[in-house]
């Protein structure tokens, strides 16, 4: 059975479908990001009424001063704001040494009233930094963006309720859940392995029961294999490049890219698309994801449910006195 905001997303979208082959349903990442947000804020409430003082906590830290990462933290801090978790953001220096980072990191770590911690890649810093070191000095306690060693090692080995899933493959799958279509027994192909996106995206649909392909660069026959997927997950980096008619009759289409074209219609001179060719993919899918709009809200939506998340667990192994 369809949940009301699965119904809300087929019928909202496009309509009864007639004799014709209509249009692909589309799958929104702002009403689902919505009603995630929503579903925490309540959560977080039902905490701070059991537990008087008790609070979520978060920490963003920064290295440098990019205007992409200070964009994308805001939006971060934002969302936490409106669901209720206190989050914190700490900027150190482009002149940070790496130990500079390591010890920021240790400090959090340590911090028993934080719950979790992201460190904001790109490291804008003018000194070497090793940034897998750095993912990797994360506990992964607080580990909320799912990135260390330890957390990705849990997901492919299918520990999936004891570690963090990686928020735009967790945000994926909510969005193919929002579908009503189910995943097990489904052939799913995966454009894109790396490890933030394509890499736990196979993990977790596999652990989901799927039949997974994952292609990359050196894939010879893409088309071919798109041309197969039930379920398609798209994270190459390129803008538009899968085409509406590789794309299978009736297929969920999940579009992770986020790219720039030149467009002189617009004020900046350029538009946001993704690595699906939308307009032609449309004719041919059963649902798609837009972009923007579609898995990028949902990226933040999720690193707020592994926030909580995070907070809940530590509430089972410290049950504070009432």
């Amino acid at each position: 059975m369809l949940s009301l905001a699965a119904l809300s997303l087929r019928f909202g979208a496009c309509g009864c479908r007639g004799s014709r082959r209509s249009l692909a349903t589309v799958v929104s990442g702002n009403k689902t990001s919505k009603l995630v947000r929503e579903r925490l804020q309540t959560e977080v409430e039902k905490m701070k009424s059991h537990f008087s003082g008790f609070r979520p906590a978060l920490v963003v830290l920064q290295v440098g001063d990019r205007d992409d990462s200070n964009l994308y933290i805001s939006s971060k801090l934002k969302a936490a704001a409106e669901i209720g978790i206190d989050a914190k953001h700490v900027r150190l220096p482009s002149s940070a040494t790496q130990d500079e980072v390591l010890r920021s990191i240790m400090s959090v770590n340590e911090n028993p009233s934080v719950h979790g911690l992201i460190v904001q890649l790109p490291l804008d810093s003018v000194n070497p930094v090793n940034t897998e070191l750095i993912t990797n000095a994360v506990s992964p306690e607080k580990d909320v963006d799912g990135l260390s060693c330890i957390n990705a090692g849990k997901l492919s080995r299918g520990d999936l309720n004891d570690c963090f899933i990686p928020c735009t493959p967790n945000g994926c799958m909510e969005l193919i859940r929002q579908t009503g279509v189910s995943v097990a027994g489904k052939h799913a192909v995966v454009i894109g392995r790396s490890k933030i996106v394509g890499a736990p995206m196979h993990d977790l649909l596999l652990w989901n029961h799927a039949t997974v392909t994952t292609c990359h660069s050196k894939t010879p026959d893409l088309p071919e294999q798109v041309g197969r997927a039930d379920i398609l997950v798209v994270g190459a980096g390129r803008a538009e490049m899968v085409r509406g008619e590789w794309v299978k009759e009736g297929a969920v289409v999940i579009d992770c890219g986020i790219n720039h074209v030149p467009d002189e219609t617009k004020a900046s001179g350029k538009r946001v698309v993704g690595d699906v060719h939308y307009a032609s993919a449309n004719q041919r899918a059963g649902f798609i994801t837009p972009v923007p709009g579609g898995v990028g809200p949902m990226t933040v939506a999720m690193l707020m449910e592994n926030t909580v998340l995070s907070a809940q667990r530590f509430l089972l192994k410290n049950p504070p006195t009432r």
